[in-house]
């Protein structure tokens, strides 16, 4: 909610004071050059995009599914929000064992989201309103029912369409056990055998998520060249960019030896295996695509941006991805799973500001996404969670308003996922017999499965299905909502001026007209034991206060933005606020 406005503070044309409470440490800057904003930079370099996850936002249909077309009438609402632009999920051709993330058709929308016309639609009226479209391309791997595989097996071993993919021969006397030992990271083995067309058993194909994602040969040169024409498909139709599933994969060991630890990846549900990700050629494939993505530049001036979901151990790892000629941007993940703590929280900021800045791109932060439980659940559970007197339901919400306003004031992009600004808790307590995980249902257990933060959003409403389909036949949602999703619907939250919608509103106004916010310098301040504090720029303070009681405040004077009900002079626990440091604010 927006709290005060101090003096002229919230004005870009205010004169911060050149001194600030306490002694600095040094300087992180993350981004050289001036900390205005200037729109003549590149756009994507502090952006806020919005992560729609097109089968849960809108159902324009009554078939109880998301579709391109519940996301145009979205829009508006994601203008008023402030973001500068969205990312979708994949909507294209699948038999969605994995939702999307098994592609049969890269160049196509599947029946269920609409066509080819109103992506046209979508992408026309995004522009008009001034948003930004990303695109989620999968060059990891494709559907068990992509041409290309199912050529594959149809033709013999060695052909030209096996070696599209990673066909091996078994071990064992009879080729009966895998050709190595790799786990996938949805549970099992890594590899499974086709029967040939002699209706014998046969090879192994490799897939590092489920047999029906098999992986592609990216060593086959023809790959790369398909997936040339694929990015150039969509960027012919205007897209801005993408989001690039599974970036740091790609590559296996050409051998494709045993791994000393088989199980990491299944044990973790991460890319872990360094036989398996993180090879040295993947970084070739990001300077063809960054290039590809410079030539249409060239043609109109506009910026096409290359996002990486790179999943690797540091954060010097992950700025290899996001050199100059490489991917613009990377989700920097170690904030999402920073645990609510303020010595963690300083040192992954502090290393993504020194690491990945030091590329020359900007840090892309992130707290949710639709493979992580939500913060509001996330923080609730973490240690500390129970110690106060109110209960961790109310201590969830506070630590997560506190962490959106943290993350929104730090240098560089941000992505915000879909019911984030609604203070959406994870749904935990699905039926068994309407998950649809595959990790669920390869594993049999609950542990890391993803449909909890899926659930379809409630717009409005007091009862499911929350204005997420209409319509007098209207099928239920693809996934149920729990009555208490009443309590975070939209029209609820518009109307409500201390709720999550209007605390990342304002947020996000005040970042897109504050020179000291967006792209520039961080610098931290000393401050209590369970405060993090730095300055943004000439004067703009951020202060968090991790702990669970009051603290005196950093900067005297009422802030012009609070997570949380924030009284001139003190920083309550689990709050974050933002100051301008100005003469009038002494």
């Amino acid at each position: 909610m927006l709290i005060a406005t101090a003096g002229n503070g919230s004005s870009a044309d205010s004169a911060p004071s050149p001194s600030l409470p306490g002694p600095a440490s040094a300087a992180l800057s993350p981004a050289t050059g001036s900390t205005s904003r200037n729109p003549a930079q590149h756009w994507w370099r502090d952006a806020v995009i919005y992560q729609v996850y097109v089968r849960s936002f809108l159902d324009s249909t009554g078939d109880g599914i998301g579709d391109l077309a519940g996301v145009r009438t979205g829009l508006p609402y994601l203008k008023k929000l402030g973001v500068d632009g969205i990312w979708l999920s994949p909507f294209y051709p699948s038999p969605q064992h994995d939702h999307g993330y098994d592609v049969a058709d890269y160049r196509d929308v599947d029946p269920v989201y609409g066509d080819l016309a109103e992506f046209d639609l979508l992408v026309a009226d995004a522009h008009r309103l001034g948003l930004k479209v990303l695109l989620d391309i999968v060059p990891n791997h494709c559907s068990s029912e992509h041409p290309w595989f199912r050529a594959a097996l149809a033709d013999a071993p060695g052909s030209q369409a096996r070696s599209l993919f990673h066909f091996a021969d078994g071990r064992g006397e009879n080729g009966e056990l895998p050709p190595n030992n790799w786990r996938a990271m949805f549970g099992g083995p890594a590899w499974s055998r086709v029967k040939e067309a002699s209706g014998e058993e046969g090879q192994w194909y490799l897939h590092m998520f489920t047999p029906e994602q098999p992986d592609l040969n990216w060593r086959n040169p023809a790959v790369g060249a398909d997936f040339d024409s694929v990015l150039r498909f969509w960027l012919d139709r205007g897209v801005d960019g993408f989001r690039i599933d599974v970036a740091a994969g790609l590559f296996k060991h050409p051998e494709l030896p045993d791994s000393p630890d088989p199980s990491a990846d299944e044990r973790t549900r991460d890319s872990v295996n360094p036989l398996a990700w993180n090879q040295p050629e993947v970084h070739q494939v990001w300077r063809d695509w960054r290039a590809l993505c410079e030539e249409y530049t060239a043609r109109d001036g506009r910026d096409r941006l290359l996002v990486g979901e790179v999943s690797v151990r540091t954060p010097s790892e992950q700025a290899a991805y996001v050199r100059p000629d490489e991917l613009h941007q990377a989700f920097f993940f170690h904030l999402l799973t920073a645990r609510w703590d303020i010595g963690t929280f300083r040192k992954v900021i502090s290393e993504a500001l020194t690491d990945i800045a030091g590329t020359g791109s900007t840090v892309t932060w992130v707290l949710n996404n639709h493979d992580q439980v939500r913060t509001v659940t996330r923080y609730a559970t973490e240690p500390g969670g129970a110690e106060r007197t109110e209960s961790a339901g109310e201590l969830g919400p506070a630590r997560a308003r506190a962490a959106a306003l943290l993350m929104l004031a730090l240098p560089g992009a941000a992505y915000v996922y879909q019911g984030e600004e609604l203070g959406l808790p994870e749904v935990v307590d699905l039926p068994d017999e309407v998950l649809t995980d595959p990790i669920y249902h390869r594993t049999g257990s609950r542990e890391h499965i993803r449909d909890g933060c899926r659930v379809p959003l409630p717009w409005s409403g007091h009862a499911s299905p929350f204005g997420f389909t209409s319509g007098t036949d209207a099928a239920r949602p693809w996934l149920p909502q729990p009555d208490w999703f009443a309590d975070h619907a939209t029209d609820r939250a518009l109307a409500d001026t201390r709720s999550f919608w209007h605390l990342y509103r304002e947020g996000l106004a005040l970042r897109r007209s504050l020179p000291q916010l967006g792209e520039g310098t961080l610098r931290w301040l000393e401050s209590p034991p369970q405060v993090l504090a730095f300055v943004r720029g000439d004067g703009l303070v951020c202060a968090v206060n991790f702990g669970t009681e009051p603290v005196p405040a950093p900067v005297p004077g009422v802030p012009l933005l609070a997570s949380g009900d924030c009284p001139a002079g003190t920083l309550p626990g689990s709050t974050t606020a933002w100051w301008m440091h100005t003469p009038e604010s002494r």
